[in-house]
């Protein structure tokens, strides 16, 4: 009996450490996000002007507008790391920020600009924007506008900058003031079965799944379900003039004035084929109060040829790995980029065919070039013949994920295995043939949130298209959802098998005996569903490449073939590596819950 009770003291001690440890542990970490808050709000770094003296660049500048920052990233907010990474790769390729009076004078006066100019601002007005990039602006010496809706000030919702921390910022030098507008409101909605919603503010449309068709508030009449409008002339120059006016009334009672940049959202909307009338009363207002106006999204050059009117900015999306962002800017301003490697060592191992590839921890993330398709090369695996390959494919779901086996680059012939908008497709192709299927299924559908939608499908439309429901009748997923699959590919003699996710999706299916030996490769390629991006980011986490070779033993009776494995690559984590890493994520997930919790 005393033996027992001895052990349950020693249980409920060691339960007792458990938990005091885990206090302490949290203690620190709270101590730790604590100080960050300090350093943000008290703490206060100067902006060093750059040396105007020395600018040139008489021909133009390049704009990126972040939606919002979070700690970790969320698929609409990226993550400090994530936007440290982009904004050191900027730095590293010479790009120096512009104000928004280096802009003005650039168009007015004709003010040269620095060789590489970037005019970098963040959207949504976000508290989070501002406390995860204050440190990262101080790290590069980074000037950037901050933008603000007019209705969220004053408002008891703590997720948006209050006009106090806003004016504070400004003293700092990193930080001038913007606008999107007064509120984010919608109208003319209608769902995917072609049912009226009518206007809506965007808290009360709180599931955007089903939406298939609608207007920004400024962007059209108010119209019925038959897309008839409901006001007149004057009644809509009411509507939009009293929202502009409401939103001046507030910067001016609230800032002291009126910001001098305006980023209407949604973007694209107010010279893409609308109502003239409408665009008229919108141009009015945004001449008379602000000095610039990035009407567009979607290419991130300005040339000295535009207008302060007329400017477009990128918004880069949370999955943009930095070789994607890169990437957009050299299609979009056509100056070469150097692209980041990561682990210098890692991608030694590979021949990069097309695109870009950065090597990070266990993750290779390899980005196509616009419109086209990227690929890697694994060295030294030309004379494989049996193999097994597995990997976690972990990119966007919209978008296509390519395994190579048996890849004979002189012969041109291969097995591939592509996950395609969430549909597993296997082909071969055989010397001098064409490539034909040998199996395709759709996957387990992939779960993801309302909250998570990309809303930004505002356009103008026709009653004949609302009613016509969905646009397609195929499941599409949003372009900015992620997914891992676990995928294990192992093709022997002329026998190929597919796992998905530990489901045998492809057994023993005869593969043709001409395709007999060959490389490994990966492969990435946008989806025409994305139509706003044409670059991808292929994501190969745990990439293991094992040949099966053909041993032959004997026995005092008989000749017989064995398999041996052995590893030709091997990407994953192992080791003390594998324990770091643990640490790490065990460290990163109590930081986030101890800013979600507090």
């Amino acid at each position: 009996m005393m033996k027992g009770k001895n052990n349950s003291a020693l249980d409920y001690r060691k339960k007792n450490r458990k938990k005091l440890v885990k206090t302490v542990v949290q203690a620190i970490i709270l101590l730790a996000v604590g100080m960050l808050l300090v350093k943000t709000v008290f703490v206060i770094e100067q902006y060093d002007e750059p040396n105007k003296a020395q600018w040139s660049n008489n021909n133009g500048f390049i704009a990126l507008s972040y939606f919002g920052v979070d700690r970790s990233g969320t698929p609409k907010l990226v993550a400090k790391k994530q936007l440290d990474q982009q904004l050191k790769a900027l730095q590293d390729q010479g790009y120096v920020t512009i104000s928004q009076q280096d802009i003005l004078d650039f168009y007015q006066k004709g003010a040269p600009l620095p060789d590489k100019a970037l005019f970098l601002s963040f959207e949504d007005g976000r508290n989070d924007s501002s406390l995860f990039a204050q440190p990262l602006l101080e790290k590069y010496n980074y000037k950037a506008t901050f933008l603000s809706y007019a209705n969220k000030m004053g408002n008891s919702d703590h997720k948006f900058l209050q006009p106090k921390d806003m004016l504070k910022m400004r003293k700092n030098g990193y930080w001038e003031l913007g606008s999107n507008g007064y509120r984010l409101s919608y109208i003319n909605i209608f769902d995917d079965q072609g049912r009226y919603i009518g206007v809506k503010d965007e808290n009360e449309l709180t599931n955007k799944e089903h939406v298939e068709y609608y207007n920004h508030y400024l962007m059209d009449f108010i119209r019925d379900e038959n897309m008839i409008p409901v006001e007149d002339r004057a009644k809509m120059e009411a509507r939009i003039n009293g929202d502009y006016k409401s939103m001046a009334d507030i910067y001016s009672d609230r800032l002291g004035f009126v910001p001098n940049v305006y980023m209407i959202m949604h973007a694209n909307a107010l010279h893409d084929g609308m109502n003239p009338l409408v665009a008229d009363v919108n141009n009015k207002n945004i001449e008379q109060l602000f000095k610039m106006h990035f009407s567009q999204e979607g290419n991130a050059y300005n040339s000295s040829e535009d207008s302060l009117y007329h400017l477009s900015r990128v918004q880069p999306a949370p999955y943009w790995y930095t070789n994607h962002l890169l990437m957009k800017i050299q299609k979009d301003t056509g100056q070469k980029m150097k692209f980041v490697r990561g682990d210098e060592q890692r991608a030694d191992n590979w021949n990069r065919m097309s695109g870009a590839a950065e090597f990070i921890d266990n993750h290779i993330v390899l980005t196509s070039p616009p419109g086209g398709s990227g690929m890697l090369y694994l060295k030294e695996s030309e004379r494989l013949q049996d193999i097994q390959f597995t990997a976690k494919v972990a990119g966007n779901v919209v978008g296509k994920q390519t395994i190579y086996v048996r890849y004979d680059q002189q012969k041109e012939s291969f097995i591939r295995v592509m996950i395609e908008n969430n549909r597993l497709i296997v082909e071969q192709k055989q010397p001098g043939r064409a490539v034909e299927s040998l199996f395709t299924q759709q996957l387990n559908d992939v779960k993801w949130e309302s909250k998570d939608l990309a809303f930004n499908k505002a356009t103008v439309y026709t009653k004949e298209q609302t009613a016509a429901g969905a646009k397609n009748d195929e499941k599409e997923y949003p372009v900015n959802i992620q997914h891992t699959r676990n995928i294990d590919i192992r093709v022997q003699g002329d026998q190929l098998n597919v796992t998905i996710d530990k489901e045998i999706l492809l057994n023993d299916q005869t593969i043709s005996g001409a395709v007999n030996g060959g490389g490994v490769a990966l492969g990435s390629e946008y989806s025409k569903q994305n139509k706003k991006d044409d670059i991808y980011d292929g994501v190969f986490d745990d990439v293991q490449v094992v040949s099966l070779e053909k041993l032959k033993k004997e026995d005092s009776n008989n000749s017989l073939d064995s398999v041996e494995s052995v590893t030709v690559y091997n990407n994953q984590f192992i080791g003390i590596q594998k324990v770091v890493n643990s640490i790490e994520r065990a460290i990163s997930d109590s930081i986030d819950w101890a800013i979600d919790t507090f």
